[in-house]
């Protein structure tokens, strides 16, 4: 028997071994981590705390990473973890700053608009879906071949089909880095005449 036989009988009898009611390790750790994840999701879209929502968001794409690591994607989980948690996030916190966002409850960071709102993140998942299912229902995936969370694999894929939207997102987060600049800007000049303000009423006053 060569080694490419017992490789595959091997892999047979642990695929025999377990099933959905006895699942391995990695599948409960998915799982949990999944619910951590979706748990963080939800609180970062629901609370009031600005701040609060950017460390949630943190915890949200954390656990997506792990996920890809479950998944031996370990090139996806490291993009993961340096550009959305070491990027993204720190320009979200960066413009909360510079915008000088409250750190406390903002009662008027809720519209009201809840159920539009849910309505609309429902039809878009609900999309999302369908469109994921429909693309990958006939896609073969070469057990063999390259791993498709590996460098090469992807680097192709991004820079032969996704270059487009990759550069929008980058033209994206520019944007909201200058504008979280600009709007600073204009508060501290603003800050800048009130404070100047009292001192020219004193002066005239003498």
């Amino acid at each position: 028997m060569t080694s490419a036989a017992a490789t595959a009988a091997t892999a047979a009898a642990a695929a025999e071994s377990h099933g959905f009611l006895s699942p391995t390790g990695v599948e409960i750790a998915f799982v949990l981590v999944g619910l951590v994840t979706l748990g963080a999701a939800v609180i970062t879209v629901t609370t009031r705390q600005l701040v609060h929502a950017a460390l949630w968001l943190v915890v949200a794409l954390g656990g997506l990473a792990v996920e890809y690591l479950l998944l031996t994607a370990e090139f996806i989980a490291w993009v993961q973890v340096l550009i959305y948690v070491g990027s993204v996030v720190v320009l979200l916190l960066f413009g909360l700053m510079l915008t000088r966002a409250p750190i406390g409850r903002s009662p008027d960071a809720d519209s009201g608009n809840r159920p539009v709102a849910l309505a609309v993140a429902l039809a878009a998942a609900a999309a999302l879906v369908w469109v994921v299912v429909d693309a990958f229902r006939t896609t073969v995936i070469d057990l063999d071949g390259a791993a498709q969370g590996s460098t090469g694999v992807t680097g192709s894929v991004l820079f032969r089909h996704w270059v487009l939207p990759f550069e929008a997102l980058s033209v994206l987060l520019l944007a909201a880095l200058v504008g979280a600049i600009v709007l600073s800007r204009k508060n501290a000049a603003a800050d800048a005449r009130t404070t100047d303000a009292p001192a020219t009423d004193r002066e005239g006053n003498r």
